[in-house]
């Protein structure tokens, strides 16, 4: 095993931290990691699980008292050693959990490779805010679900706020984004319906719809294999999503309150639907 060098940089313009400049623009990092093919982890704790999944870092930004740290995360990348004012003129934000990695993005897997004997799957659609879907992870990993699929607007589930939202847990539960709409105009939820249903899996929508059926029932008769699919916060399920659907299924609900956060009903529903162990 090769151990690389320790780097001590002094100016936030140096072009080796270009992976790590700007952080708070969800926009740019947004369109630019997926096509550079990298993503942020952010805390030792995440970068530690990063690696352990088999994630390969690029290199590691780290402040003095993490040092030792991070020798230990990442002995193969480069670690490059910052003050805290350096660390902040190039992250444009204070940062206050020792280390950030740059990560090589690994390529996704197909739907049927994830979906291949789940018993139960959450399907996150055009989901855009990326707190949302890191809590919608750590749901997903605590509650038994053995995959996670997410559309293609949906909010990258490796963006650094997801995984530190998750704490970590986009690294344990399998996951992968549906396919695009293509050529012939056939879209994701068309397309990936057909792989569900090959692979034994009841499509239950959770909404608030007339005719919906409550958790407690559908949980009643519980099919074995089930994808659960939730939508955004605002705009919930598209018709196109309901109309795929199997089930209909709702969160009765008291109080005056008519819904959950959608992290919340993930977990509310999650939990209900929990495979026998």
């Amino acid at each position: 095993m090769t151990v690389m060098p320790v780097v001590r940089i002094d100016d936030p313009s140096d072009a080796r931290l270009s992976d790590y400049r700007d952080l708070t623009d969800v926009a740019l990092r947004r369109r630019t990691e997926p096509a550079e093919g990298l993503y942020i982890a952010e805390s030792a704790k995440v970068i530690a699980r990063a690696v352990a999944a088999g994630h390969v870092p690029r290199s590691v930004l780290v402040q003095e008292k993490w040092l030792e740290d991070a020798r230990t995360l990442a002995p193969e990348a480069p670690i490059y050693l910052v003050s805290d004012e350096v660390a902040a003129g190039v992250t444009g934000y204070t940062v206050h959990r020792g280390a950030l990695a740059a990560m090589h993005r690994p390529t996704l897997p197909s739907v049927a490779e994830v979906v291949a004997g789940a018993r139960l799957v959450l399907v996150l659609e055009d989901i855009v805010d990326h707190t949302n879907v890191g809590a919608a992870f750590r749901a997903a990993a605590g509650l038994g679900a053995d995959a996670v699929l997410v559309t293609p607007r949906c909010a990258d589930p490796l963006y650094r706020r997801s995984v530190r939202v998750s704490m970590g847990t986009v690294f344990q539960v399998p996951w992968t984004r549906l396919p695009e709409d293509d050529e012939g105009g056939r879209g994701a939820w068309s397309r990936s319906l057909e792989t569900l249903h090959a692979s034994g899996l009841h499509v239950a929508a959770l909404a608030l719809a007339d005719g919906a059926v409550p958790l407690d029932d559908f949980v009643a008769a519980r099919p074995a294999q089930v994808a659960l699919v939730l939508g955004s916060e605002g705009d919930g399920l598209s018709a196109r999503a309901l109309a795929s659907a199997d089930t209909v299924v709702t969160i009765p609900m008291s109080g005056g309150v008519d819904s959950l956060n959608v992290a919340s009903a993930a977990a509310v529903a999650l939990w209900a639907l929990r495979p026998a162990s």
